[in-house]
């Protein structure tokens, strides 16, 4: 990360902020405070390594960022991505002091979120079982069901070059010392912080660590339609949010104290299971994040005035295989397809971006099949 973070926060021992604060995080600095050091850092650091600027400016937290990771990552193309990373141009957003609605929405098929070395955050993938979006059943990058080339940092290229997470940024977890405090890894599209997996025990206080669990299980039983088999993670749709299972709730979350905020603040918290990355937002996600996927990229989001929302069903046990992710648009229930999904629309079979499908902001039919890096269920 840039001086304005890296050498800042090492120079000025500004008290943190609590979560409903506007006091800056050490380390940030307010748009019209230049440094010298600035100067010596461009200097000393070739313009791709230095990958993202974070800075308040009124109710906001600006991000600029190239996508390119600090730490050198992975050999790309590779056997299992084909594509090149091309640096990027992010000038995102967030607001300041975030606040939690009354109902989650779906971050399903868009950025979630940015890391703090200025990489961005987006779990789901474009691959569906037999190449068919309209089966429902979509794969995922981690499940073991996919060759999708992610490298050593749970991250890999889109055919347009966006280098992106699918799990936990682990090169960033190593620099923020991940394992020993909990560790401020990026910002959500609400606004509300990203943590790694480690986090105080008792959230109310300073105290010792403890690997933070989800609360979404396998469903138990076989699939009742699609690929068929037993639930075994593969899928999306194989995981079920069980309130109470583990520590976190359905987006994935907790209200807690950390070392930037003391007093509290509601965070996201990444996982090594299922979401991996978060699946849907408790705030209100800023529209620049959500144009970054407005080119006809896969899982493209509605207007920004009307987003959508996603209502978790609460299990008592994990016995129950009915689909528990009901996703609603104003409140009414869409018709679904068997799988639990309905298709994106405009969207046919076997017309992922990897998969001989348009590219972004291509058009629908401009090419269909093709290979899939996926198999089997």
């Amino acid at each position: 990360m840039r001086i304005s973070i890296a050498l800042a926060g090492v120079l000025i021992a500004a008290p943190a902020a609590a979560h409903d604060s506007t006091a800056r995080l050490a380390g940030e600095e307010t748009v019209e405070h230049a440094h010298a050091l600035e100067e010596v850092w461009n200097l000393l650091v070739p313009k791709a390594e230095a990958s993202a600027d974070i800075s308040v400016e009124g109710n906001y937290r600006h991000i600029h960022g190239n996508g390119y990771p600090s730490k050198p990552p992975g050999q790309f193309p590779n056997r299992g991505n084909p594509h090149t990373i091309s640096k990027k141009n992010y000038n995102l957003k967030v607001p300041l002091v975030p606040h939690r609605n009354a109902s989650a929405t779906k971050a399903q098929g868009a950025v979630f979120g940015i890391a703090v070395n200025g990489v961005v955050m987006d779990p789901g993938t474009a691959e569906f079982w037999q190449n068919d979006r309209r089966s429902g059943w979509n794969y995922e990058a981690l499940g073991g069901g996919c060759k999708l080339g992610l490298d050593q940092y749970n991250a890999h290229v889109q055919p347009d070059g966006t280098y992106h997470y699918h799990g936990i940024p682990t090169g960033v977890m190593a620099s923020e010392e991940g394992k020993s405090v909990p560790a401020l890894l990026g910002f959500a599209a609400d606004g509300f912080p990203i943590y790694g997996p480690y986090g105080y025990s008792d959230p109310q206080r300073k105290s010792g660590l403890k690997k933070l669990k989800s609360s979404y299980r396998l469903k138990s039983g076989n699939r009742p339609g699609g690929p068929g088999g037993r639930y075994n993670g593969k899928f999306t749709q194989d995981w079920a949010f069980v309130a109470g299972a583990g520590d976190l709730d359905q987006c994935n979350g907790r209200f807690a104290v950390t070392p930037q905020y003391p007093r509290g603040t509601y965070h996201y918290v990444l996982t090594d299971t299922f979401p991996f990355i978060p699946r849907c937002w408790m705030g209100t996600p800023d529209s620049s994040f959500l144009r970054l996927k407005r080119g006809g990229m896969r899982g493209e989001l509605q207007d920004e005035s009307d987003p959508p929302t996603i209502d978790f069903a609460a299990l008592s046990d994990n016995r129950d295989a009915a689909v528990t992710l009901v996703q609603a648009q104003g409140g009414k229930p869409p018709r679904f397809l068997p799988g639990g999904r309905p298709p994106p629309p405009g969207q046919g079979p076997g017309l992922g971006p990897r998969n001989g499908g348009p590219p972004p902001g291509g058009r629908p039919n401009a090419g269909r099949g093709g290979r899939s890096p996926c198999s089997g269920s």
